[in-house]
């Protein structure tokens, strides 16, 4: 269904804001120093408006952004909300500072990203790791289960909080709720990174969003699932277990001072094609998704995720039966102007959202059919990222480890080492290693599963792994 954005502009203030600068073309005297003009380096500043000086003056007399904010916490039943220009990763980050103390001790599931783990280096957060279950079939993470979360906080009873990533980065749905009562039990909150999840909760096919369903905090992507800029996140909490002023502090501790207007102003527009049309366009997006589904299943040798715990929008292959090596396929895909969220050699994902139609959608489905055909090999067995066979061994905090002397070590002289750095598959960002964490020959060994799978291996110092950074003993 076509919609006209200038139509959001009553229930958008962000949006209105934006378009009336747009409309006044003013000569400004303030950053950015393109100054509007085009004929500099070209279109790429096109619609570069900023928040200060831009969307409002330079006092935030106007109040717009904050409106905005209200509008969104209103929609998801927040009581506080603030867009962010920095993604998840500075949403995320934002909510370690919040909600616990230098030294304290937190439960996180290892399913979650990078920058996560990163904002326990800046709040001096101790992980205590729960780990997903494995779908044995295709080594694809499942949610983690509410009672290892009991078990973790039994153990830990000085636990100020718990952090989960659900849905997954292949769409795999938790027992949020579930996360929530054990959290609860303990009077500590529950924050759910949901990057994956901002159309969750308005389509009755979808799953509830995690607020819904008794989160405290929930971090999202706009720019994921949403028609937004790169780059836009929402970060919504209820106040209950969630102290609003260390909220506050936290996003403003690690935002930029320089906010780019039309990355909030998309953020709000979203919210209102949202509030307004969500879910005709979700209803239409997913219905074609249903049928690549379909679709693909009837394909021999194809798996392909699907039921009540997937995302209705996700759409996940595992190609192992079927012997096909996933680069290649990602390469046919890519030379045909199709490309995928992520592809290895086992498991290609695409991102189907609201913008789809049930042509783009289709076009995908007979791209990969064919190309699956053209690919074909002996079946092999199915094996998952290698993010979540891993077994973490902490032996410092990952602050201490992140500031204290390293050094570089030959890889065949790491093991039993204490990791100084990050090492993660990219996507989707799932640490294998941690700053703090003993490097074992597990980890070593899902690394270069990996990186013969054709992952790209992310953060590392070296990423060729001929070496590794390491503190010093």
């Amino acid at each position: 269904m076509p919609t006209d954005p200038r139509g959001l502009r009553d229930d958008a203030p962000l949006l209105d804001a934006w378009l009336r600068f747009q409309e006044a073309a003013p000569t400004p005297f303030t950053i950015p120093g393109h100054k509007q003009r085009h004929d500099l380096v070209g279109d790429v500043v096109a619609g570069d408006v900023p928040l200060y000086a831009g969307l409002d003056t330079m006092k935030l007399t106007g109040g717009v952004l904050a409106d905005a904010e209200r509008r969104a916490a209103r929609l998801w039943g927040a009581d506080v909300c603030r867009f962010s220009t920095g993604g998840a990763t500075h949403a995320n980050q934002s909510v370690a500072l919040a909600v616990a103390d230098d030294g304290d001790t937190v439960v996180v599931s290892r399913t979650l990203h990078r920058s996560m783990l990163l904002g326990l280096v800046l709040a001096g957060l101790t992980p205590v790791w729960v780990r997903p279950e494995v779908d044995p079939a295709t080594g694809l993470p499942l949610g983690v289960a509410p009672d290892a979360v009991r078990r973790a906080l039994e153990a830990h009873p000085h636990a100020r909080a718990v952090f989960v990533g659900d849905p997954s980065y292949v769409g795999t749905v938790g027992d949020v709720a579930g996360l929530a009562d054990a959290a609860h039990e303990h009077d500590v909150p529950l924050v759910v990174d949901a990057a994956w999840a901002a159309h969750f909760g308005f389509h009755p096919d979808l799953p509830r969003h995690p607020l819904q369903l008794g989160a405290d905090v929930m971090v999202t992507s706009a720019h994921k699932t949403l028609p937004a800029w790169s780059q836009a996140a929402i970060v919504l909490a209820r106040t209950g277990r969630v102290d609003a002023a260390r909220l506050e502090a936290g996003v403003e501790a690690t935002a930029t001072t320089s906010p780019a207007g039309a990355i909030l102003a998309s953020t709000d527009a979203a919210r209102a094609l949202l509030e307004r049309d969500g879910e005709e366009l979700l209803g239409a997006a997913i219905a074609a998704n249903r049928e690549a589904r379909s679709r693909l299943r009837a394909v021999d040798g194809l798996a392909v995720l699907d039921g009540p715990g997937v995302d209705p929008l996700k759409l996940t292959v595992v190609l192992s039966r079927a012997g096909v090596d996933g680069n290649a396929v990602e390469q046919d895909l890519l030379d045909a102007g199709l490309p995928v969220e992520s592809a290895d050699r086992d498991v290609l994902v695409a991102v189907v959202s609201l913008a789809d139609t049930p042509g783009t959608v289709a076009g995908l489905t007979d791209a990969l059919v064919d190309s699956v055909e053209r690919h074909r090999g002996p079946a092999r067995a199915a094996v998952g990222p290698a993010s979540y066979g891993v077994q973490p061994e902490a032996v410092v905090p990952p602050r201490q480890a992140f500031f204290s002397r390293s050094e570089h070590v030959p890889v065949t002289s790491a093991v039993g080492r204490t990791s100084a750095e990050l090492v993660a598959p990219y996507p989707p960002g799932i640490p294998v290693l941690a700053p703090g964490e003993r490097i074992t020959d597990q980890a070593l060994q899902a690394l270069g599963h990996a990186r013969l799978a054709g992952v790209r291996i992310a953060y590392a110092a070296d990423p060729t792994l001929a070496t590794l950074r390491v503190v010093v003993d």
